[in-house]
C-alpha cells in the first residue's frame, strides 16, 4: 500500500504504533488518541504516550499526525480526517488488563461501543466515505475450548464477560451504516511484539518465574506484530474480503509449551510454575482477572487462509525469537 491516508482511532497504543511504523513511510497516517496533546502534529520528537512510552512522529521520518478524540463525540477536526480517507482502523477500547468491577466493566464496554458509534457517525457524514473499515475484535469471543479448535465457521461462544464484551463490540460494528464502505471485523489473537504482552513475560523470566500457569493445558493462540500488519494490508488490498475474520497463527500451542519455547530461546533454564492459587492472589494483587491466563484460546485462522494469505511466523518458537532478537538482553536476564 502507498500514498495512502489511514486514519488509526486508539493508536498510541503497541498495536497502534506498530501500524503507524508500518505504513507510516509511505502512506499518511493520523492517529486519533485520548491522551494527545491537544497541539500535537506529529513533529515533536517528545511526544509519549499515556505510559510514557515515545510515540513515532515525523522526527523519525514518518508521515505522522496526532489529533486528539475522546472517542465518543464526533468532532470536527478528527471527522474530516476521515473524510476522504482511504481505510479507517479502529483500535480503540479500554484495557481489559484490570479487576472486573461494576465500573471497569462498564468501562469497558463504552469504550468500544462509544468509538465505534462515533466513527460510525463520521463515516456516515462524510461527503468521501472511506473505502475500508477495519474494527478491532478479540479472539476471545470463542468459548474457553481444550476439546477442539474455534474458527469463523464452527465457533462457539458462552456468555462470560470477556465474551459478552466482544460480542456488543462486533454487533455494534455491524448496526453502523456505512454502504459505501467496505467493513472488516479481525478477531485478534494475542500479538507477540516488543511491547504488549511481552513485557509481563519479560518481568516473570527476569526473576525465575517463567514456568506454565495453571495446569498448562490451556491453549495459547497468538500472532506475531508484523503478521498483523500483513494481514491489514492484505485484506485492504483485496475487494472481495468483508465479514469476519480471525488473525491468528495456524499453529496455537499449550501455555506450557509457549512458556517452555519462552524460556528456551531467552536462555533461562529455570521456570518456576505459577498454580491456580498463586494467580488468583497475584491477580488480586496487582489489579487484574485470572481469566487473562487461564481461559484456553484455541482459535484457527481459517477464513483468512481460505482466502490466500500466508502467514510469516506459523510456529510460536521462531515469532518469540524474532521478537527476542529486538530486545536488549537485560530486560529479561538479572545479570
Amino acid at each position: 500500500m502507498n500514498n495512502k491516508k489511514i486514519v488509526i482511532a486508539g493508536g498510541t497504543g503497541f498495536i497502534g504504533q506498530a501500524l503507524a511504523a508500518f505504513f507510516g513511510r509511505n502512506n499518511e497516517v493520523v492517529i486519533l488518541g485520548r491522551h494527545v496533546p491537544g497541539d500535537a502534529a506529529g513533529a515533536s520528537p517528545s511526544l509519549t504516550n499515556r505510559a510514557g512510552k515515545k510515540l513515532l512522529t515525523s522526527a523519525d521520518g514518518y508521515h505522522i499526525q496526532y489529533l486528539r478524540w475522546d472517542g465518543l463525540r464526533v468532532e470536527k477536526s478528527w471527522a474530516q480526517a476521515i473524510d476522504g480517507c482511504d481505510l479507517v482502523i479502529n483500535l480503540a477500547g479500554k484495557s481489559v488488563n484490570c479487576r472486573y468491577t461494576p465500573k471497569n466493566k462498564q468501562a469497558i464496554f463504552d469504550s468500544r461501543t462509544d468509538s465505534t458509534r462515533a466513527i460510525g457517525l463520521a463515516v456516515r457524514d462524510a461527503v468521501t466515505p472511506p473505502k475500508v473499515w477495519i474494527n478491532a475484535a478479540s479472539a476471545t469471543i470463542y468459548r474457553h475450548a481444550e476439546d477442539h479448535p474455534q474458527d469463523e465457521y464452527m465457533g462457539e461462544f458462552e456468555d462470560d464477560f470477556s465474551v459478552q464484551v466482544c460480542k456488543r463490540w462486533e454487533e455494534t460494528f455491524e448496526q453502523q451504516r456505512a454502504p459505501f464502505t467496505r467493513k472488516i471485523t479481525l478477531r485478534i489473537a494475542i500479538t507477540l511484539g516488543n511491547g504488549g504482552v511481552f513485557r509481563p513475560y519479560l518481568r516473570l523470566l527476569k526473576f525465575g518465574l517463567g514456568g506454565r500457569q495453571g495446569n498448562g493445558r490451556q491453549m495459547y493462540s497468538w500472532v506475531h506484530i508484523d503478521d498483523l500488519c500483513r494481514a491489514i494490508n492484505w485484506i485492504y488490498e483485496r475487494n472481495r474480503l468483508e465479514g469476519v475474520y480471525n488473525v491468528c497463527s495456524p499453529h496455537p500451542v499449550s501455555n506450557r509449551d509457549f512458556m517452555h519455547m519462552l524460556r528456551k530461546a531467552s536462555g533461562h533454564r529455570i521456570g518456576l510454575p505459577a498454580f491456580t492459587w498463586m494467580l488468583k492472589l497475584g491477580a488480586w494483587l496487582i489489579g487484574t482477572e485470572t481469566e487473562l491466563i487461564l481461559k484456553s484460546r484455541w482459535v484457527l485462522p481459517t477464513k483468512l487462509q481460505d482466502a490466500g494469505f500466508i502467514f510469516r511466523y506459523t510456529e510460536a518458537e521462531d515469532a518469540i525469537r524474532s521478537v527476542l532478537e529486538k530486545i536488549p538482553r537485560r530486560k529479561y536476564h538479572l545479570f
